[in-house]
């Protein structure tokens, strides 16, 4: 037989398949630039999260309100999430294949993580979400006591650590449903899916996603419209600002203007003194730069709230809403290698939020900067109380010197002047 470029001579002894590519060969690269991917969003993500909770675990009294405790809750949350399920996904990845003797159970273990990661953030998201809406709406009345939030915390930490079993017992079922000898579909190189089982966790995340999102739009909405945030109406605001603002000036000038047109031309009219008028002009200019202050001030914190709101509930969306919509098109389609390696890029684009938070939830408060600010400065004043150098010295020295030289110089004209 003559040998085709696009066959290959198969010898007799040669078993089945031999002359086939075998797909993990192409899935290398992908697997090596995800683990890669997923042990930078391990350093960045311990690194800020651990710094967040040395910061409260540090001082007593950050974590007396609700809302610090809740917050204390996401970074523990996040902080988890990079030392247990984004070590699971890169095993998973780099030893890739079903040819591991575990990799049942690294399936199973990857299915828990991702449940984990997706029902944990969205739930405490959610309950963060009320917080500040019952800290903007309703600061008189609050509804999140500490007791309330302390079972609210409590209920949510329950069910993020319950979910993540369903993945061991639907594989448990699934094994029983084949009289203890499963069937597995080789069709997916990272996690192979048992025939059969239920997949309860597959459904739960979408709906979970979807309320706390819900919730999210809500809460957001209503504080932007508590702290009368009009957006796309900037000029409206600004002129009714601006007449407030210059109505003492229109007082002013219609109380002044009735009392030059009435006043006599005598020789026995007698001016009022300038210093009044001087004076009421000076408060006056004084209070309009006071009020334009105050709405300046106004308008950039408006503005802060706005874009803080809007990069808060956008990452969100753009991190979560893949994975939790991929799981339906995975039991609604089947599984198969390309709907696979699009859920990994999913579930390693939501784990950047594990990134994200502590940027947008920790180091934004101003309690928590003014104590990193506070650690900063003491770090660095203890790095400079070392033994002076020379020229430290002869600085001081010099200083010294100069200041002799002044005290001495205003005696010196101190005396003149009396002479």
């Amino acid at each position: 037989f003559s040998e085709s470029p696009k066959l290959t001579l198969l010898q007799s002894n040669d078993g089945v398949g031999s002359g086939l590519v075998e797909p993990e060969e192409e899935w290398l690269g992908f697997r090596a630039t995800v683990s890669a991917v997923l042990f930078l969003e391990f350093l960045l993500g311990v690194g800020g999260n651990l710094t967040v909770l040395v910061l409260y675990c540090g001082h007593c009294n950050l974590l007396e309100s609700v809302s610090h405790a809740v917050t204390l809750s996401l970074h523990t949350l996040d902080l988890l999430l990079c030392l247990l399920c984004l070590p699971i996904t890169a095993i998973l990845l780099l030893l890739g294949g079903t040819s591991s003797p575990h990799h049942i159970l690294l399936c199973c273990l990857h299915e828990s993580a991702a449940t984990f990661a997706s029902v944990g953030t969205a739930l405490n998201l959610l309950l963060i979400s009320l917080d500040r809406y019952d800290i903007s709406v309703r600061p008189a009345n609050r509804l999140l006591t500490p007791r309330r939030a302390a079972f609210l915390l409590a209920g949510v930490w329950v069910v993020s650590l319950t979910l993540p079993v369903l993945p061991f017992v639907e594989a448990g079922l699934g094994s029983e449903t084949t009289d203890g000898a499963p069937v597995y579909s080789n069709s997916t190189l990272l996690c192979s899916q048992l025939v059969g089982t239920l997949q309860a966790h597959l459904f739960l995340q979408a709906p979970i996603f979807l309320c706390s999102l819900a919730v999210m739009l809500f809460t957001y909405s209503r504080i932007l419209r508590a702290l009368r945030i009009r957006i796309g109406h900037p000029a409206r605001v600004q002129k009714g600002t601006m007449q407030l603002v210059q109505r003492p000036w229109q007082c002013r000038n219609r109380s002044a203007s009735p009392a030059i047109s009435t006043t006599p031309l005598g020789p026995t009219a007698t001016p009022a003194p300038p210093s009044v008028g001087v004076g009421a002009s000076v408060s006056a200019i004084l209070a309009l730069r006071r009020a334009v202050r105050r709405h300046r001030d106004r308008r950039e914190r408006q503005k802060r709230v706005f874009r803080m709101s809007v990069i808060i509930v956008l990452s969100f969306l753009l991190c979560w809403a893949p994975l939790s919509i991929t799981p339906l098109l995975h039991l609604a389609i089947g599984p198969s290698d390309w709907l696979e390696r699009l859920r990994v890029c999913f579930l390693v684009l939501a784990y950047w939020t594990v990134v994200l938070h502590p940027l947008l939830y920790a180091f934004t408060r101003q309690k928590l900067r003014k104590v990193l600010h506070t650690r900063l400065r003491k770090l660095h004043n203890r790095n400079n109380n070392t033994q002076p150098t020379v020229a430290q010295i002869k600085q001081r020295n010099r200083r010294k010197h100069r200041a002799t030289c002044s005290d001495a110089t205003d005696r010196c004209l101190m005396d003149a002047v009396r002479e």
